[in-house]
Formats: C-alpha cells, structure tokens, sequence
C-alpha cells in the first residue's frame, strides 16, 4: 500500500506542515511497511508562479493570508473544481472591484484562467506514483484547492481512495464537504492521528470486513453505497503522549529544490498543547478556535523539549514557531528555563495571555521567545469583559510596555462590533493613544467577523440571531443556501456595537500610531531617588524630566501596576500628610498630560518602558541571585547601568 499526503495552496510556504509531519510519522511508526509520500503543493504552486513570471512573495502572501475573509485564495481554485475557467468571472469582478486593487484583482484573475493546467498535471504526477490513498490536509482557504485536485485524481484513477481532513473538515464542515463532493471517500474530522491511522488500517482489509471497520471510526465520514454517512464524533480526545514528533524531511527536501526559497526563511512548527485552558472555563465569545476540542492538553515538559532541540539539530534551523492557542504556564519554569541553557540560539513565536507580568515576560525573551501574540483585542475593560477576555485594558497596556521593554515584537488586534458596546468605550482611549506611540503598533483592527463554534455563533441570544454564510462562499461554490450553512466557517451578520463613524476614528488613530513608532521614545532610568525619563513621541513637547519628589518617585514606582486613586492616596499619605486625594489627582491629571500614564476603568499605569541598559543589569542581577545561568552579555560585577540620551 502507498499513501500520499498533500498539502495544497495556499499553506504558508515558510513553514512545513504540521498535520502532514505527524500523519507521517504515525504511519511509519504503526505500519512501517506502508510508503508513505508528502507532496507540498503549496510550494510547487509557489514554484509555478515564478514559473509564470510576474508573481512576488507579496502576491503568495495576498492569498494565503490577507484576503482570508475575501475568499480570494479559496475562489481562484473554483475553475479547476468546477472545469471552467469562466466560472464566476462577473460575480467575482463585481464583489473584489472596491475592495482590493485593479492589480490585485487582474492576478486573481490570471491565476483563476490558469490554474486548471496547474491541477492537471499535479494530478497526473500523483496518480503516475500509484497512491492507493490520497488525503489532502485543509486549513484557511486550502479548501478548493484540495477539492479540486482530489476531484482531477478521481477522474484520472476512479479505484484511488481519496480523503479530506483538517480544520476546515471539524464538525458539519466536514459533514457538508462529504455530502456535496461525491469525489471525496472519506473526510476525518477532529483530530486525524487515531482516526486517519484507524481508516489505513481498514483500507487494508477486502470487502465486508473494511466496511465494518470504518463504520466503527469514530467523527469519520463515508459512504453506504450513495449515501454519505457521520460516524459519531469521539467522546475521548487524544492524550499528548499520542502526538508523535513531526517528521518534517519531505518539507525540506522540497525546499531544497524551490526556485521562490529565497522568499522565506523556513520557521519549524512545533505543538506543545491543544486547547486552551482559559477557554475551558471561559471562551472568548468571538473566538472560533479549537472547534470540537477546547479541552486542554499538554506534552510533558521533558517530551517537548526534546521535540523542539531534536528538530533544531536536524534541520539546522533557530526559528520556531509554537501554534498551542496559549501558553501551558509551567512550561516557563521548564521547557523554556532549559531552552535557555540549550546549546541552539533559538528564536521563538508563541501565542500567551496578556496579564503576564513583567518578571514572566523576562523569562520568555531569556528563553529565545522573540515575537509573542498575546490576545490583545482592546484597550477598555467594559468590552473585555464582553468579550469574556479576563483581563483589563489597561493590563494591556502593560503587557505591550513590558514587551518593549524586553525587546519582544508583539503581534495584536483592535477588535470592535460587539454587542452593547458604545462610543464611550472607545473615545477616551483613542485621546491617549499617542501617550502609547512607542510601544508595538496594532497588526491589524476590524469588526468582529461571526465564526462558526464561537460563542456568539452557538448562541443567538448572546446578539448576532441573523446570520448567513459569507458571501465569499456563494461565489465561490455551486451550492445551495442550506449548505453553505453546514460548509462555511464565516458568516455574515447585523453589524452591531460603535456606527461607522467612531469606528474610522479608532483606525486612522491606529494608523497615525503605527506611522509615529519607529520615531517614539519614552524610557526611564530608576537612579534610586529620583527618575530620569527620556521623551521623543511627536505628540508631547518635552524631550526629558526628572522625578525627584520621594512620593512622586514612590508614586511612579507603585504605577508599574495598575492602581487606583484610594489606593495611590494611601501610598502618598504615608510619606506626608500633604498629599491628600486632590493632590495626587493633580498629579495624575498632569502626569497624563504629559503622557506618563495611562487610566482606564478608573485605574493608572505608567507607561514608561525600562531603559535597556538598566534592563539588562537588572536581569544579569536576578539570575545571579537566583543561580540561573549568566546571561551572554558581560558585565562588571556592580555594573553603574546608567544610560540617559
């Protein structure tokens, strides 16, 4: 028996895959007689476009990532799925016109002619290898494309078993995609190591007794004659000893042989956990992750880091990318305490939750972990607590000054549309952006889009009662309304929360933000007492102060953390009987007019990041007190750390 895997456009080329990785070594592990292929049609794609002429990264990176809720990646494949190069031409041209460019939408166009040719031969060359089962891996828009392969391979050798699997397959997805596409054997959905390793099993049986093994193979999709048939989904989820380490060669050595390998530098994916522990208790209402398996598991410390040190040195590769939806918080004082004494100087991208303190974030940059995307969706409270994110806004903005004070670049989201929310949510906020210049800009800011398995999408109640598949969907597929309900992942729905208006001010304020970055500054020097602050942010006129009253100092010191005015009154009063509640309100008042502090939810935190010299010393400090290991960097054993410029 042959199995080839594949995994389609538009997957990043950057990174290999990790369903493919651990799908293969699960199969070599359980049936190691059993050749197993791993063809990455994203890069070949990304080769036939260089092949082409004219095509950048910039254009790859359009349709794998940017034009996600557009459909564009998932709508240029719909001529090949469905034999006609003209299919939805108009209707395409008509929705894409005011919302990418003329450029844009002719590449779109181009590639929507060509891609038939593409599918064709990538199809002849499978089927000339003589797989008796094909199965392509689908996430993000990778959907058509794999439909419209397994469709040409179906054509060219009807006794091949063909088999979809993936995120875009979890639940009545993966119900619609087997309904609807008759070309398609079987679809695994939820988690594919037992599953898919069960269904190979049974294909290796004859008649009656393959149609009783797969009837027992719990979430998978099949058919009793022409009927396509659900198994029930499982009750038991994998236990992290039954994820195997990816094998990642096949990547490679395709990357090895690319024309476009110069467009990336190749990241190592790596899984830690599945699911997410904040979510188990309290999901996010407009998060669609995890689908059928919120319920979170985590490696062992010990398998984990030997997982991600035994993939650096085969690959010889420092960057790593971690997908767990966040943090498993004991991995700080193990898997990444001991990445820092590894012998690999490895950069890594994880995903956390945003009310980390300072001491944590440390932690991560001494381990390697370079850029962290940390949940942060806004900056007041009131719609955090809608969203049911559990932290406040302005722990996040202490996640953001803390990050840079570290060094870390900090991936985020301005999220807004939610139910109940109203322009005093936004307005005082946005007036204290430029106060925020210098730390790391926004990625992106949108209204929230309704997703399948969130919260807002289970439950009507909670606001979006009407909803319907996204219109990308309807141009895409030849479908009737009630499937694209069971197929889409996105839907459309009434607009809710902050009216257009409020809306603009909130992304142009973001934009002048991100414009204004690269020329902020606002860093500190703690000189034990006083505090020397350094200014360069275009919206304040003053270019340096020092703090030199004790309970100015003292104040500053306490505001790290958010505080309240009761609670900063106190501290005050301690030290003199002259600071009374006006007074420290005065001082707050120009505190912020200075554009020191940030208050929110009647709470304040000082904005102001660490100077970096004072920073280094300062961990150099801790781990020799600690007995952790030094950091690279040598310093005099009581070093003066002061750096004003």
């Amino acid at each position: 028996m042959k199995i080839t895997l594949v995994s389609m456009p538009w997957a990043s080329i950057s990174t290999p895959s990790l369903a493919l990785g651990i799908l293969t070594k699960k199969i070599a592990d359980t049936f190691p007689e059993i050749e197993t292929e791993t063809v990455y049609a994203n890069i070949e794609f990304a080769d036939w476009m260089y092949n082409q002429g004219g095509y950048t990264a910039a254009d790859f990176s359009f349709f794998s990532l940017q034009s996600y809720f557009m459909g564009c990646g998932d709508w240029v494949f719909s001529s090949a799925l469905y034999g006609d190069t003209s299919w939805r031409v108009e209707e395409f041209t008509r929705k894409m016109t005011e919302r990418i460019s003329a450029e844009q939408l002719e590449t779109c166009l181009r590639i929507h002619r060509a891609i038939p040719d593409f599918i064709d031969a990538l199809a002849r060359r499978i089927v000339a290898g003589g797989p008796d089962l094909v199965g392509a891996t689908s996430t993000f828009q990778q959907n058509v494309a794999s439909l419209a392969l397994l469709r040409r391979i179906k054509e060219l050798s009807p006794d091949t078993r063909t088999v979809m699997g993936g995120a875009n397959c979890d639940g009545p997805q993966g119900e619609a995609l087997h309904r609807n596409f008759a070309f398609v054997d079987f679809v695994v959905r939820g988690e594919a190591e037992r599953a898919f390793t069960q269904l190979v099993a049974a294909e290796l049986t004859d008649g009656a007794d393959q149609q009783a093994d797969v009837s027992r193979i719990p979430g998978l999709c099949r058919r009793d004659g022409d009927a396509s048939v659900s198994n029930p989904l499982s009750d038991s989820l994998l236990a992290p000893g039954e994820i195997p380490s990816p094998d990642y060669d096949a990547y490679f050595d395709r990357m090895r042989r690319s024309r476009v390998q110069s467009w990336y530098e190749p990241v190592l994916v790596v899984e830690g956990a599945r699911g997410c522990w904040w979510g188990e208790k309290h999901h996010c209402t407009f998060c669609g992750l995890n689908g059928s398996a919120m319920t979170f598991r985590s490696k062992s410390p010990h398998a984990y880091l030997e997982e991600i040190l035994t993939l650096a040195e085969r690959h010889r590769v420092l960057d790593f990318y971690a997908v767990d939806n966040i943090l498993e918080m004991s991995y700080l004082d193990s898997v990444l305490a001991k990445i820092a004494d590894a012998p690999f100087d490895l950069r890594i991208q994880y995903e956390v939750k945003s009310n980390m303190k300072l001491s944590q974030i440390a932690q991560l940059r001494v381990a390697g972990v370079v850029s962290v995307q940390p949940g942060i969706e806004n900056f007041s409270t009131r719609v955090l607590k809608i969203m049911d994110k559990g932290v406040s806004g302005t722990l996040n903005v202490r996640f953001l000054r803390d990050a840079e004070s570290n060094g870390l670049s900090v991936a985020w989201n301005y999220l807004y549309g939610f139910p109940g929310e109203t322009q005093a949510d936004y307005l005082p906020v946005i007036e204290q952006f430029p106060a925020l210049h210098h730390l790391h800009p926004y990625t992106g800011a949108s209204r929230i889009a309704l997703e399948r398995f969130s919260p807002y999408f289970d439950r009507p109640e909670l606001g979006f009662a009407d909803r319907r598949p996204h219109w990308q969907y309807q141009i895409t597929y030849d479908l009737p309304q009630t499937e694209l309900a069971d197929l889409a992942y996105v839907f459309e729905t009434d607009e809710l929360g902050i009216e257009s208006k409020v809306a603009d001010r909130l992304l142009e304020a973001l934009q002048e933000w991100s414009e204004n970055y690269v020329h902020s500054r606002l860093s500190y020097v703690d000189l034990g007492d006083r505090i020397a602050l350094v200014n360069s942010r275009p919206g304040f006129a003053w270019r340096s102060m020092t703090l030199d009253d004790p309970v100015e100092v003292e104040l500053f010191h306490a505001l790290h953390d958010p505080r309240s005015i009761d609670q900063l009154v106190r501290r005050a009063s301690r030290h003199s009987d002259a600071w009374d509640q006006p007074r420290v309100e005065a001082l707050l008042a120009e505190w912020r007019r200075q554009g020191l502090i940030f208050v929110e939810d009647d709470r304040a935190l000082h904005v102001a990041t660490e100077d970096e010299n004072q920073l280094m010393c300062r961990i150099r400090r801790e781990s020799q007190k600690s007995g952790g290991p030094e950091l690279a960097l040598e310093l005099a054993e009581e070093p003066a750390c002061i750096t004003i410029s």
